[in-house]
């Protein structure tokens, strides 16, 4: 088979090629690796690369298949993880250099659960420092670079997942998502990126942000792979006192029931947010497609919307501050400057801060639910932009000046707030040839309709056949 072709397969067609025995785990693994040697250094998806280790794994693996003991749809396939969720002999750095001799001594549940399902770790991938950021710069361990055009941001803090499935260096990464983290690269970069509600999957043996908000996800080229992921990831792990004790579904299963008559609310509140045109022109074909496919949809009113990110911040800030406290005090010279700074300013959020965010909290997950009395799912866009270049700290949008962390987070944080499931599926291109993303988001641990929904649309269009690179 033609290299330049593997690159690019879904995990499903691969696992499809792997089960058939027309390719094998060793060959796949192989491919990989030398595609990663030669495009890796332009991008810096990466932090730690484990080609050994992979292709001891992955014959290991052929042999199973041989003998007939094939494990399921992630068997022989590769894939990454963000540089947080603890493997166990593996550097895990939180993509910073202060905890560059740190190896863990126990996997995560995750990382567990994965590698039982016969998938093969290629490596720990790159991120914003502390996963506190949304572009994915890394003073420490190198910016990430967009593959649509590498002078631009891949977005954050699961930027290094982002570059990687978007160029073929890897077929799927499993992120982290605590204002946007999984969503935003993925929107960036053109990918799928799904994060589950909160519970849904174990954040046991990852490292936190803010334990309250924290969603692990995969990112992947297809709505189908996301599935796949989810069957293999998801459950209770009494390890993690936050898990959900529910039954799982088969993620797959309804995938083709198609979507007619399904009930969809455009947030009036977020499209009355600063949007680029060309972001809002395709959110709207990205509507107008949905509803031919025979869904209703409508405009809802959510006031506290406006809310949400100053509610979330405020609890971020806090939790952020103090799970790293320790760190603040004994490397606080050594973090990197603009986390260094959230992290310092959140040494001010009082005990009394915190409680009001919390109750304001309540509030906003009540009228969360109430719109779910008139729609099934809600639609915004994902991001209000595209990706623009490293280093950019606003970016002027319909005559206002915006930061760019509170303008890449205004689709999203709302969802980390609430903790419901959202996707992002790619809508469309700039002019520049850049990735639009369309979000989607569902009733809490009603993950089925929300992939049904994002499959319908996917499969009706072609943008997530579009690539980066030859």
């Amino acid at each position: 088979m033609d290299s330049n072709h593997i690159y690019y397969l879904s995990l499903s067609e691969l696992s499809q090629l792997i089960q058939k025995k027309e390719i094998s785990p060793v060959e796949l693994v192989e491919a990989l690796l030398t595609r990663i040697e030669t495009i890796e250094p332009k991008l810096n998806s990466f932090i730690t690369l484990l080609p050994e280790q992979a292709i001891e794994n992955a014959k290991a693996l052929e042999k199973e298949i041989q003998e007939g003991k094939y494990r399921g749809p992630l068997h022989g396939i590769p894939f990454g993880l963000k540089d947080l969720y603890y493997v166990k002999g593996i550097r895990n750095t939180s993509g910073t250099k202060i905890f560059h001799d740190f190896f863990p001594n126990y996997d995560s549940t995750v990382a567990f659960k994965l590698k039982k399902a016969g998938a093969i770790l290629l490596g720990k991938l790159n991120l914003h420092p502390f996963a506190y950021g949304v572009t994915g710069e890394n003073e420490e361990y190198g910016h990430m670079h967009n593959p649509w055009n590498l002078n631009l941001i891949t977005g954050g803090s699961s930027g290094g997942n982002g570059s990687a499935v978007a160029s073929g260096e890897c077929p799927f990464a499993m992120g982290s998502d605590t204002g946007g983290s999984i969503r935003i690269p993925s929107s960036l970069c053109g990918i799928v990126g799904f994060k589950p509600t909160y519970g849904r999957i174990s954040r046991y043996g990852i490292t936190p942000l803010a334990w309250s908000q924290d969603h692990p996800g995969p990112m992947a080229r297809t709505v189908e792979d996301c599935a796949l992921i989810m069957n293999a990831v998801a459950g209770y792990d009494p390890n993690d006192l936050t898990s959900a004790n529910l039954s799982v579904p088969d993620y797959t299963q309804g995938l083709k029931k198609g979507i007619k008559g399904l009930r969809l609310g455009i947030i009036k509140e977020a499209i009355e947010l600063p949007i680029e045109p060309f972001v809002k022109d395709s959110f709207w074909k990205a509507v107008d497609q949905l509803v031919d496919l025979e869904t209703i949809v409508s405009e809802v009113s959510f006031p506290v919307y406006y809310y949400a990110s100053s509610i979330a911040s405020v609890i971020q800030m806090a939790e952020a501050t103090a799970y790293h406290s320790e760190t603040i005090k004994s490397h606080g010279e050594r973090i990197y400057p603009p986390v260094r700074l959230r992290l310092e300013s959140g040494i001010f959020i009082s005990a009394t801060d915190y409680i009001q965010a919390q109750r304001a909290r309540t509030l906003f997950c009540r009228q969360s639910l109430d719109l779910f009395n008139k729609v099934d799912l809600l639609l915004t866009p994902t991001l209000p932009t595209v990706a623009f270049p490293i280093g950019t700290s606003s970016v002027k949008i319909e005559g206002q000046k915006i930061n760019v962390v509170s303008l890449l987070t205004q689709f999203t944080r709302p969802f980390n707030l609430n903790g419901f499931p959202a996707i992002t599926v790619p809508c469309g291109f700039s002019e520049n040839q850049l990735p639009i993303g369309l979000q989607i988001i569902g009733r809490p641990f009603d993950e089925e309709t929300l992939l049904r929904v994002a499959y319908a649309y996917e499969q009706a269009t072609e943008w997530h056949l579009k690539r980066p690179f030859p």
